[in-house]
């Protein structure tokens, strides 16, 4: 990413509208994966060792056969919806941490980067926090029952309806269960994700119309290689973080009091293994994802729509 000279000039709305149509297109692409991702992770190994799904391929495989195509998409509808305002978020607050921590020759240091980062992912879980939590429910609702009553049947269950039931018994504040979690993971992944990007970007080669900016290809590596990363080091967060906002519980599994408590609990009956379930999946939503975001992201749509001059920060 090319180091910006005039710290006068930053742009937020064309920013935020390239950040929505960047998660809309990214998650509509990887949302399956995710699905399974998420059904793993809340997967907790039984008194015999027994568990549903063995692997991320089997998971996938015995979703499909029971709840079909549309069944992969459980939960999409509420992602796509609030994914807009979490994307343009996070990648905006970044463009604008880094706009203003940026010294006065236009130069950013890791340290800055950093708390830029970390800075964008704190903005988020605004909207990340509830997105996540009726996500989570709806994704793994198939899952659970199957495990219950051992049947491929399952209600008609909306986010809609769960997000109102939360709100009767628990108020708004219903809706924000595993903050400090939310929190914890997107901080973390931010702090990682966003400097690694900006560094692996700028090794990439530039376009030849003088803007300094990356090539395509170029940044969608850069966002893949980052997110990947990131990823992966942040995944036995995002198990606690998965387990304590499912609020339906499958036979047998138990119950956290808070995150110390997960990553107490988790240790001691599934050993250190059960911090990276998933991570494989999470990993491969999170590359193509963020390099799909970041590279709609540079392509400058709303600019193009507006009519203004592209920034690169």
């Amino acid at each position: 990413m090319a180091l910006k000279t005039k710290r006068d000039e930053f742009s937020l709305i064309p920013k935020i509208v390239n950040g929505g149509i960047a998660g809309i297109i990214g998650v509509t692409c990887v949302f399956p994966i995710d699905l399974v991702k998420t059904r793993l992770q809340n997967q907790q190994v039984g008194p015999n060792g027994q568990q549903l799904y063995t692997s991320m391929i089997d998971c996938f495989r015995k979703t499909f056969k029971s709840e079909g195509f549309f069944g992969m998409y459980r939960g999409s509808a509420v992602n796509i919806l609030l994914i807009t305002p979490e994307k343009a978020i996070k990648l905006a607050a970044n463009d604008f941490f880094r706009h203003h921590l940026a010294t006065e020759a236009g130069r950013l240091p890791l340290k800055r980067e950093m708390i830029a980062g970390g800075g964008a992912g704190f903005c988020q879980i605004i909207i990340t926090t509830p997105m996540e939590l009726l996500k989570i429910q709806l994704q793994d609702a198939g899952r659970v029952v199957t495990q219950k009553t051992n049947s491929k049947v399952m209600g008609r269950i909306s986010a809609t309806t769960i997000a109102l039931d939360l709100i009767k018994s628990r108020g708004i504040i219903g809706l924000y269960k595993g903050t400090g979690a939310t929190m914890l993971r997107d901080v973390n992944f931010s702090i990682v994700y966003f400097p690694m990007f900006a560094r692996l970007n700028a090794l990439g080669p530039r376009k030849n119309d003088g803007s300094g900016e990356a090539v395509f290809w170029s940044s969608f590596l850069a966002g893949c290689a980052a997110g990947s990363t990131a990823a992966f080091a942040v995944n036995p967060i995002d198990v606690v973080k998965t387990r304590l906002q499912l609020l339906t519980k499958g036979v047998g599994e138990v119950s956290y009091t808070g995150i110390l408590d997960a990553f107490q609990q988790i240790y001691h009956r599934e050993g250190i293994k059960a911090f990276f379930k998933g991570a494989g999946c999470r990993m491969i939503v999170i590359a193509p994802l963020f390099g799909i975001a970041q590279t709609v992201y540079y392509f400058g749509i709303a600019e193009w729509l507006l009519g203004l001059k592209k920034v690169v920060v």
